[in-house]
């Protein structure tokens, strides 16, 4: 976590509440998360602004206007919140910018696989460190073509293509498993064995699936949280994933599971070829 949905939640809610406000104090309470925390301590934010927040896959940057911008990723455990700067500290809360306003953005971690980082922006807003990235999911530029082209230039299982954040960007276990078995494709199925048809049809159920998780504020399967605390909802649209053991919704055979990648999937043994 998070995958694509949960980061553009994160996005949404903090574009509606940052821009326009500026940093007047940088507190932080450790000195690493997924890296080291000391760059923040010279990057000299107090007195910069806001000026908006957007997703880049799993990634938020939170632009400033000084052409740079923060570069955010929730690891397995984080979470974010603006909240009034008076309110007492969480427990495993490590970042702290206080604003203007009388509220606080607020970064806590409790496993510290989480990302804050300072970065200079290009002309079109993203940090040099996000350019391995491949297409967004919900463009025109992921395309059934496009897909069939990359998986006839490799040799693996679809799954592991789709989540391949230099294939397309964004789409994780979750929304992968979902995918496949809208479409009627089994996880396991060879890439460059795939036709035009199988790709058509994965990309539009990887489009209207994570559309569908987008609208639901993302799937909370254990400690997900959007900006308010609220959890995701999609979790209780998931057809498949984590249910390994139980029938099929479709046919009724037992769902399994098999390792990809080093992550389990459920698929159903009938359903998808």
């Amino acid at each position: 976590m998070p995958e694509l949905p949960e980061a553009e939640t994160v996005a949404r809610a903090l574009n509606r509440v940052l821009p326009g406000r500026r940093i007047v104090k940088v507190t932080l309470r450790t000195s690493k998360l997924r890296t080291s925390l000391a760059p923040l301590k010279t990057a000299k934010l107090a007195g910069r602004a806001f000026t908006a927040v957007y997703r880049r896959g799993r990634y938020n940057i939170l632009a400033l206007d000084d052409r740079r911008g923060l570069l955010l990723h929730l690891g397995m455990t984080g979470a974010v919140s603006v909240t009034p700067v008076a309110e007492p500290p969480r427990k495993h809360e490590h970042v702290v910018l206080e604003l203007d306003d009388g509220f606080a953005f607020r970064f806590e971690d409790p496993r510290r696989f989480g990302l804050l980082e300072c970065h200079p922006l290009n002309e079109k807003g993203l940090p040099a460190v996000l350019d391995f990235l491949g297409p967004e999911p919900l463009t025109d530029d992921f395309n059934g073509e496009m897909f069939y082209c990359a998986a006839h230039h490799h040799h693996i299982a679809v799954k592991e293509l789709l989540m391949d954040n230099t294939v397309v960007t964004g789409v994780g276990n979750i929304y992968a498993t979902e995918s496949l078995f809208a479409a009627g494709v089994r996880p396991t199925h060879r890439t460059d064995r795939l036709s035009h048809a199988a790709c058509d049809r994965i990309v539009a159920e990887v489009k209207a699936i994570l559309a569908r998780a987008i609208a639901a504020g993302g799937t909370t399967i254990s400690d997900f949280r959007g900006v308010d605390g609220s959890e995701g909802s999609f979790n209780r649209e998931l057809v498949i994933y984590g249910k390994a053991g139980t029938p099929c919704p479709r046919c009724g055979t037992t769902l399994r599971t098999v390792t990809l990648g080093g992550r389990s999937s459920c698929y159903c043994p009938k359903c998808q070829r």
